[in-house]
């Protein structure tokens, strides 16, 4: 059977939360975080081994907080996304502060994964449903030796998205009848409004929005030939930056949505009606802890994971 590893993407900065570490929050009755409910959501639904992609200043504490007793449970591995981890010929400019965005976060991944893997965000929770549908895709289905990229990906719906506190930026997807994706577009801003929604574009216009489309939370599966393509992508990524942009990123959506245009993707549409939550807002902690004590008095999970 093919090794499967679940890869988190928790090198965010967390500018929105308020300068904390908002990775690391405690939500649950124990001290959980959300990393702990989508770890074990992972484990359960079969998945082999862990990679935490943080930056190098956070791994005491991310060490601490998490990342030790991770390793009680199953096998764990770091990687690193760093600001001046580019390729040859390219320097980070000097006003930059963000990172490169997530396909340079999963670039720094290469060689620590010799099976498909699942991307996740840090911050997000995404149910049982995507886990266990992408696990069974992965080990069932995805064919790694194909001209083509055989992806696949968590489709939720738009209004089980949604923060209570702010805006939201959701890659929303065009979805073709027979499951698979046409398009995903990001969008931002994405908010409710009376009994719709507002939201804009890249260039900041006003875009319409159906509260019942699917959306990408971040939560691709990918074969690891996949990460030759990142690679590739990342120097012309970088090349065709605008001399002072010191905000543009190498996005999944983005370089997914490009392969599926050019025919060199296809990515399944694993529809999940779980509904999301996550601290995107320092606002946002209350709804979550409820949320969370919501789903232990339903069954979902024991009051303590560990």
């Amino acid at each position: 059977m093919k090794e499967t590893t679940l890869v988190i993407m928790a090198a965010g900065i967390g500018s929105r939360f308020g300068g904390g570490i908002k990775q690391l929050e405690p939500v649950g009755p124990g001290g959980e975080i959300i990393m702990d409910y989508s770890i074990y959501d992972a484990l359960q639904a079969g998945f082999d081994k862990i990679v935490f992609i943080i930056r190098k200043d956070l791994e005491k504490d991310f060490r601490e907080i998490i990342g030790n007793r991770i390793e009680k449970l199953a096998r764990v591995e770091y990687a690193f996304q760093e600001l001046d981890d580019l390729p040859e010929g390219f320097e980070k400019p000097a006003d930059r502060k963000k990172p490169w965005g997530t396909g340079q976060a999963v670039l720094s991944i290469k060689g620590l994964v010799d099976g498909p893997f699942l991307v996740i965000n840090a911050d997000d929770y995404y149910g049982k449903e995507g886990f266990r549908k992408i696990h069974d895709y992965m080990v069932n289905e995805m064919k790694e030796d194909s001209q083509v990229y055989d992806l696949c990906m968590g489709g939720f719906m738009l209004v089980n998205t949604l923060s209570e506190n702010g805006g939201v930026t959701r890659g929303v997807c065009r979805v073709t009848e027979d499951g698979y994706l046409k398009a995903v577009t990001e969008t931002y801003e994405i908010q409710r409004e009376g009994q719709g929604l507002k939201a804009r574009d890249e260039q900041g216009n006003p875009v319409s929005l159906d509260q019942s489309c699917h959306v990408s939370m971040n939560m691709w599966g990918f074969p690891v030939t996949f990460l030759d393509e990142l690679e590739k992508g990342f120097p012309e990524f970088l090349s065709e930056i605008k001399e002072g942009d010191i905000k543009s990123e190498y996005l999944l959506p983005k370089i997914v949505d490009r392969l599926v245009e050019e025919g060199k993707a296809r990515v399944r549409v694993l529809e999940t009606p779980d509904k999301w939550f996550g601290v995107t807002y320092k606002e946002d902690k209350q709804a979550v802890v409820d949320s969370i004590r919501a789903l232990i008095a339903r069954g979902a999970y024991p009051e303590k994971l560990s």
